[in-house]
Formats: structure tokens, C-alpha cells, sequence
């Protein structure tokens, strides 16, 4: 087995190494940074769908009182106003999902389904719980979900969702006198899910990790190159001419040119040693047939 050959093994070895390693280590660090930047986008509609119910209840129910006595408007309510912007908001982003999914909803658009239902109930076992994240798969693609609990902290919400009989009249007949009643001060009646595609950032990641490997590859195969040209004109060639000219001088050839003793490398020193070897030969052979 040659040197170039044994060098070039032990750098396959070695890059092959690395490159599983890098490729590993970069992997689960786009994939963490594609997750967190979903969290992140979930957790700003969060925020966003929160301020909304803040505004509706701070700056826009105040100014409607008097038209609230004269009829029920839905528009003052926070969780409609948070999820009419949402659903404004996903005419662009369909993928993008916020609902207040409820138990007992007066709007129907609110009922809980059987996996939003399964989260209330989660909240409802464990009160200290304040948000649940997880992932699941819908028809457009794998979505990530973070979900807060939704309770009745302020006695004023229970005025329109005791009994029927205690409701506006304008909201029974907007909705009806079979849903959205019975609710209890601190009970956690449903919960906030916002839902955000995985899809494109999980995409970019796998993008920017072929990128980066390809890259490392093509990185690898200039290095590579340039090592065995480095190698074949620094070692290979001197030590080949070294091992022919041995050859020569070992059958009475002395007439070879001695090796340029040029540099301070092991090389040179090596030719200005194999010169010093050759010369006292040379003297010994002409000594002995004297």
C-alpha cells in the first residue's frame, strides 16, 4: 500500500467522521431553531389575540353601554373581537389558526372539538397548568399548537352566561337559550389554541442543512485536492527520486546528479544526508578498487 494511498484513507476516514458528526450536530440545531421560531410566531398570536380581548374590554365595550342596554352586540365581546381579527387575519394565512375553543360556547363557531376538548379537560386536572405546546398533523401539514386556559375571573362575564332568564334578550335570540349558561366563577370553561404551520420553517431548515453540506462537501474536495498536489510535489516526487536514485547509487551509478539540498524541511535534510551517504560511498568504492 502506497503513502498517497494510506494518507488519502486516513483523510477519508477522518472526513467522513467529521462530516457525519457536523451533519448530526447541525441537523438538530436547525430543526431546535426551526421549532423555536414557530413557538415564537404562536406565541406572538398569542399576545396579539390577548391584546385584542384588552382593547375590546378596555377602550371599545366602555363606549358602547348605552347601545348594550338597547340590544346585545357581539362586537363587545373579547373573544369575538380576538377571533374575528384572527379569521381577518387568515384570509392571507390560511394555515395560521387561533380559536377559543369552549365546552359550552354561546357561539356554536366556538364548541370544542375532540382534541381542543381533551386539552380544556387537561387544564381542568391540573389548574396550575398555564399552557400546553405540542404538535399535530392537520391537511395542510404538521402544525404546532400552544394553548393557555380560559377562565372566569371576572364576576361581570357571568351576567350574560348564567340562565337563560338572566341573559340580554337580544343575545338569546341572536344565539339561542341552549348553550353558553351554567358557567361558574374560576371555572376554566375552554381554552385559547392558536395553531401555526411547521411546514415552511422546517423546510427552510432541511434547505439551509443541504446547503451547509453540500458546501462542507465541496469544501472537503478542494482541501482534498490541494492536500495530494501538496503532497505528491513535497513528499511523493522528492521521496520517489530519492528511492531511484538509492537504486542507482546501490549498483555503482555515481554519476547521478547528487539532490538540491534547498530549505530546511525534513526533505532537504533528508537529501543532504542521502548526499553526505552517497559521497562517502563513493570514496569507499574507489578506495577499495585502489
Amino acid at each position: 500500500m502506497g503513502l498517497r494511498l494510506k494518507f488519502n484513507l486516513v483523510l477519508l476516514a477522518v472526513f467522513l467522521a467529521g462530516f457525519l458528526v457536523t451533519g448530526y450536530v447541525s441537523h438538530r440545531l436547525l430543526q431546535k431553531n426551526a421549532r423555536e421560531a414557530v413557538l415564537h410566531n404562536a406565541g406572538l398570536m398569542m399576545e396579539t389575540a390577548l391584546a385584542i380581548r384588552s382593547y375590546t374590554v378596555n377602550q371599545v365595550k366602555p363606549h358602547l353601554e348605552m347601545q348594550l342596554m338597547r340590544g346585545f352586540l357581539p362586537q363587545t365581546v373579547p373573544a369575538y373581537a380576538a377571533t374575528e381579527t384572527m379569521n381577518a387575519l387568515r384570509t392571507k394565512y390560511p394555515e395560521f389558526a387561533y380559536k377559543e375553543a369552549t365546552l359550552n360556547p354561546t357561539n356554536p363557531r366556538d364548541r370544542a372539538t375532540d382534541w381542543e376538548a381533551d386539552l380544556v379537560h387537561k387544564f381542568r386536572n391540573d389548574p396550575g397548568t398555564t399552557q400546553i405546546s405540542g404538535e399535530r398533523d392537520t391537511p395542510t401539514g404538521r402544525s404546532l399548537y400552544i394553548t393557555r386556559p380560559i377562565q372566569i375571573k371576572d364576576p361581570a362575564c357571568l351576567a350574560c352566561h348564567t340562565t337563560p332568564s338572566a341573559a340580554p334578550a337580544t343575545m338569546i335570540k341572536l344565539y339561542g337559550e341552549a348553550n353558553g349558561f351554567g358557567w361558574k366563577l374560576n371555572e376554566i370553561i375552554g381554552a385559547q389554541v392558536v395553531s401555526v404551520p411547521m411546514s415552511l420553517p422546517i423546510s427552510d431548515a432541511y434547505h439551509a442543512f443541504y446547503t451547509f453540506m453540500i458546501s462542507l462537501f465541496g469544501v472537503f474536495v478542494v482541501i482534498f485536492i490541494v492536500l495530494n498536489v501538496m503532497l505528491s510535489w513535497m513528499i511523493i516526487r522528492p521521496i520517489t527520486k530519492m528511492s531511484h536514485t538509492a537504486d542507482q547509487v546501490s549498483t555503482g551509478k555515481f554519476e547521478i546528479a547528487e539532490f538540491a539540498e534547498t530549505g530546511k524541511d525534513e526533505i532537504s535534510v533528508l537529501a543532504s544526508s542521502f548526499n553526505r551517504m552517497r559521497r562517502s560511498l563513493e570514496k569507499a568504492m574507489k578506495m577499495i578498487e585502489s
